[in-house]
């Protein structure tokens, strides 16, 4: 997730970002082949996914400088749109030029017309963030790194390719997570069949089940 407008003026904000950055990468310098293959985009998706937000963060940059808060998430070529703007006029600008960038198959606009918030409530979603990952590496039946998880004042995005199953158990899971006011499903919904063709090789397993211990 690319942010528009944070200052990172806080040890809190550092920690929380840890939390929610480092974790990830922590098990992927001990099982990097199972986390790759957990991720259910192709890797020229997951690189598209990548350009797409660094160059929507910095068209929105361009145009509005700090008067906006804007958070450019993308999943499988389609934008989540989070964080704050003054008004309807510059949530639906900042849409339209989202929508613009190359690769954007669809733009889900959650921007809301108020006032950025604060330092202390970004920093707090950061940590909610981390909890998150946190609970979905220590499920048994879920694979972390299917889901792309973004918080935004209490309320939580969920991003991915899974099945119906996984969805409504991750859903579930994260409900229960201390902080999480309300929880959004943002979900591309696969067959069981198309996951099991996509499941990492035994030894990918394996690796991937000793880091989480």
């Amino acid at each position: 997730m690319k942010f528009v407008h944070l200052r990172t003026t806080s040890a809190v904000l550092v920690l929380a970002t840890c939390m929610t950055a480092c974790a990830p990468f922590l098990v992927a310098g001990v099982a990097g082949s199972a986390l790759v293959a957990t991720d259910r985009r192709t890797s020229g998706t997951q690189l598209e996914d990548e350009t797409i937000e660094l160059r929507g963060s910095a068209k929105v940059r361009d145009m509005f400088g700090e008067k906006v808060h804007v958070n450019v998430t993308s999943y499988n070529r389609q934008v989540l749109l989070t964080g704050e703007v003054p008004s309807d006029r510059e949530r639906q600008a900042v849409a339209a030029i989202v929508e613009k960038v190359e690769n954007v198959k669809s733009v889900a606009n959650e921007l809301s017309a108020m006032p950025n918030a604060s330092l202390g409530s970004r920093s707090n979603d950061l940590v909610i963030t981390g909890k998150i990952k946190a609970t979905l590496i220590d499920s048994r039946d879920l694979f972390a790194n299917a889901f792309k998880v973004v918080t935004e004042r209490n309320t939580v995005y969920l991003m991915g390719r899974v099945t119906q199953r996984e969805a409504d158990s991750a859903t579930a899971l994260i409900r229960n997570v201390g902080g999480v006011n309300k929880v959004v499903r943002m979900f591309e919904i696969i067959s069981e069949e198309e996951l099991r063709r996509q499941l990492p090789t035994p030894s990918e397993k394996a690796d991937a089940d000793k880091a989480k211990k």
